[in-house]
């Protein structure tokens, strides 16, 4: 598919109706030869009818499935390979340069924040920070990419005086949540929503009466079978990108939880951070002018 297409049917995605973006997911992860695409095969393998299909191009801005077509079979632009799959709106190709790479990916890192800004509902922000607050224990459960989100989120409900640990060992990520009760909260975090180990620590969770809270990005993913809260940071589709745009959106909504914890209760927070901060000072190096 020519980048031109792909990127419009990234713009339009967060509109589109649940059964329509099942057409878009399906386009956007083709890798045949889209000449071979027609009207019954795209409603087939997407799993709706083809009125659905009709009305997603229609959505798209094109008249009829003739003109889609002729679009849809319009060849990759010339020039190189074109990793459009990798950033949205803005692909590489092998001839970019490097110092192309800033402006590119500060704007693609903007996009990403902005649609996780569209798909983040603030009443279940609301919900996931008072669920934290009142929990005796937070379990922390990710793999791979989503490490740095998990220490990230786990330091600073510690320093906000929380009881707070991570697991990304299959085993006791599934030890831990077998020995969570009605009182704690489990947290799962999974960009894709079907990271195995994740999804069966988020199950065996929400198996036992436990609160549980994922932080994912695509919709209907198998996480948000046993997920009682879901932050969903975007729709788009990332493949190869994932690694880089998961992390700058899930960081973001970290900060967020963050945030609503210390304004529900701002005198009592401020106060357990100022007086944690004073435990790590001694830590750090003072200010050149200031040494003895």
């Amino acid at each position: 598919m020519n980048s031109k297409l792909k990127q419009s049917i990234q713009e339009i995605y967060t509109d589109l109706r649940r059964s329509e973006k099942k057409v878009a997911d399906y386009l956007l992860s083709y890798t045949g030869s889209c000449r071979e695409l027609t009207l019954d095969r795209i409603a087939r393998e997407s799993g709706v009818s083809q009125p659905t299909v009709l009305r997603f191009i229609r959505a798209a801005g094109y008249g009829g499935f003739k003109e889609f077509r002729y679009i849809l079979a319009e060849e990759p632009e010339a020039g190189g390979r074109t990793w459009d799959h990798i950033l949205y709106g803005f692909p590489f190709t092998e001839y970019d340069r490097v110092e192309d790479v800033p402006a590119k990916l500060v704007s693609t890192t903007i996009e990403q924040l902005k649609d996780t800004l569209r798909n983040i509902s603030p009443d279940t922000l609301k919900e996931a920070v008072q669920a934290l607050i009142h929990a005796e224990k937070i379990a922390v459960y990710y793999v791979e990419n989503s490490a740095c989100t998990a220490s990230d989120l786990v330091t600073k409900l510690l320093y906000l005086g929380m009881n707070c640990c991570s697991y990304s060992d299959y085993y006791m990520q599934n030890v831990s949540a077998g020995n969570l009760t009605e009182r704690d909260v489990a947290v799962g975090i999974s960009y894709s929503g079907n990271s195995r180990s994740t999804v069966d620590a988020i199950r065996t969770a929400h198996e036992r009466g436990v609160r549980t809270i994922t932080l994912t990005n695509f919709e209907n993913s198998m996480i948000e079978k046993y997920s009682d809260l879901v932050l969903r940071t975007s729709n788009r589709q990332h493949f190869y990108g994932d690694a880089v745009f998961s992390r700058v959106s899930q960081l973001a909504v970290v900060d967020m939880i963050y945030t609503g914890i210390m304004l529900s209760d701002y005198e009592k927070y401020t106060g357990i951070l100022d007086r944690n901060s004073r435990l790590i000072q001694a830590q750090a190096y003072p200010p050149e002018g200031l040494r003895p």
